[in-house]
């Protein structure tokens, strides 16, 4: 005996292929929580693995409010103010990405434009902040130097840190052209040459006994990094093998280079994320402009592009909390 098996008759209730829609959504929209849950899991083993790592060097750990203090246009140090400057950005863009799917849901072609056109510019000012913070990351703020063990030696005066230019005077003496492929001996290409030599900085030391040096390991109860005498200093500085300034993924002049790795690749994939959802954004608000959708008789996709910018949204409060503020 067969067993009777039902089968929806109702087409709004069907896919094309005749099965049921899994909790009502559309085709598109299923697929959309798909990708959203699969790329989930992509973030969540990125962010896993930084948090294991940072626990592992929590002690040479550079600290957030140190790195990140710098403000557009402003001179001074601002920590995590333009962080939060972009974060609330790119919330405020999610709150006009539902008010758009809201204004679909209406018909309202006209707001869904406009919504849509702020969700797009909020999207392009955190992009365009978040590659200023690269660059600014990039080209870096006060300068170390680098032991042969390995160690990131700062400058500091009066407890606060200070830049290589603000105590070592005079020229390098050692100028010479930089290497590139062209004229580069047995070798393609080297790093840029740093401003300071080596002696400099070690001799600039030696003559201002104002100058104190520190280290990138951190007092965990203070949570501050460890400053070491004049005599200390001067023995460390011995070992010095190189002249930092700024970060990238070879040396990092705020401490551990492992957190330069992790800050290029983590944000740099969630900002190719916001580039596409932007790009993907403006695709959409043209289809709005020429009334595709209005012929269509409605605006899932909208809907469905939405689902993405707060999935892009959501990740940023992650990434935020993870490298920022814990």
């Amino acid at each position: 005996m067969e067993a009777n098996i039902a089968v929806p008759t109702n087409t709004k209730d069907t896919w094309n292929g005749g099965s049921a829609k899994p909790f009502g959504a559309s085709y598109g929209k299923m697929m959309m929580w798909f990708f959203i849950v699969s790329d989930a899991l992509t973030f969540s083993g990125f962010l896993a693995a930084y948090g294991l790592t940072r626990f592992k060097f929590i002690d040479s750990w550079p600290i957030a409010d140190e790195v990140f203090t710098h403000v557009p246009f402003v001179h001074g140090d601002y920590p995590m103010i333009y962080v939060a400057i972009m974060t609330f950005i790119l919330i405020f863009s999610s709150v006009t990405m539902v008010l758009a799917v809201d204004a679909g849901h209406q018909m309202k072609k006209n707001k869904v434009a406009w919504y849509m056109f702020a969700t797009i510019i909020g999207g392009i000012i955190f992009v365009g902040s978040q590659a200023w913070e690269w660059g600014t990351f990039i080209k870096g703020t006060y300068g170390a130097v680098k032991t042969t063990d390995g160690k990131v030696l700062q400058f500091v005066k009066d407890g606060k840190q200070i830049a290589l230019a603000d105590f070592v005077t005079g020229e390098r003496t050692d100028v010479r052209e930089q290497h590139t492929r062209k004229n580069g001996l047995w070798f393609q290409s080297e790093g840029t040459i740093s401003t300071y030599s080596v002696d400099q900085v070690v001799n600039a030391y030696k003559a201002n006994p104002a100058i104190q040096v520190r280290t990138e390991l951190i007092d965990l109860d203070k949570k501050q990094k460890t400053i070491l005498s004049r005599e200390e200093g001067a023995a460390q500085l011995a070992k010095t093998k190189m002249v930092i300034e700024g970060a990238n993924l070879k040396v990092n002049e705020y401490g551990n280079t492992i957190f330069a790795d992790f800050f290029f690749f983590i944000t740099g994939f969630h900002g190719f994320h916001v580039l596409s959802g932007i790009i993907i954004n403006i695709i959409i608000f043209f289809n709005v402009i020429l009334g595709t959708y209005e012929r269509r008789g409605h605006y899932e996709m909208v809907e469905k592009v939405g689902l993405y910018w707060h999935f892009v949204d959501l990740v940023w409060v992650f990434v935020f909390t993870f490298f920022y503020l814990v």
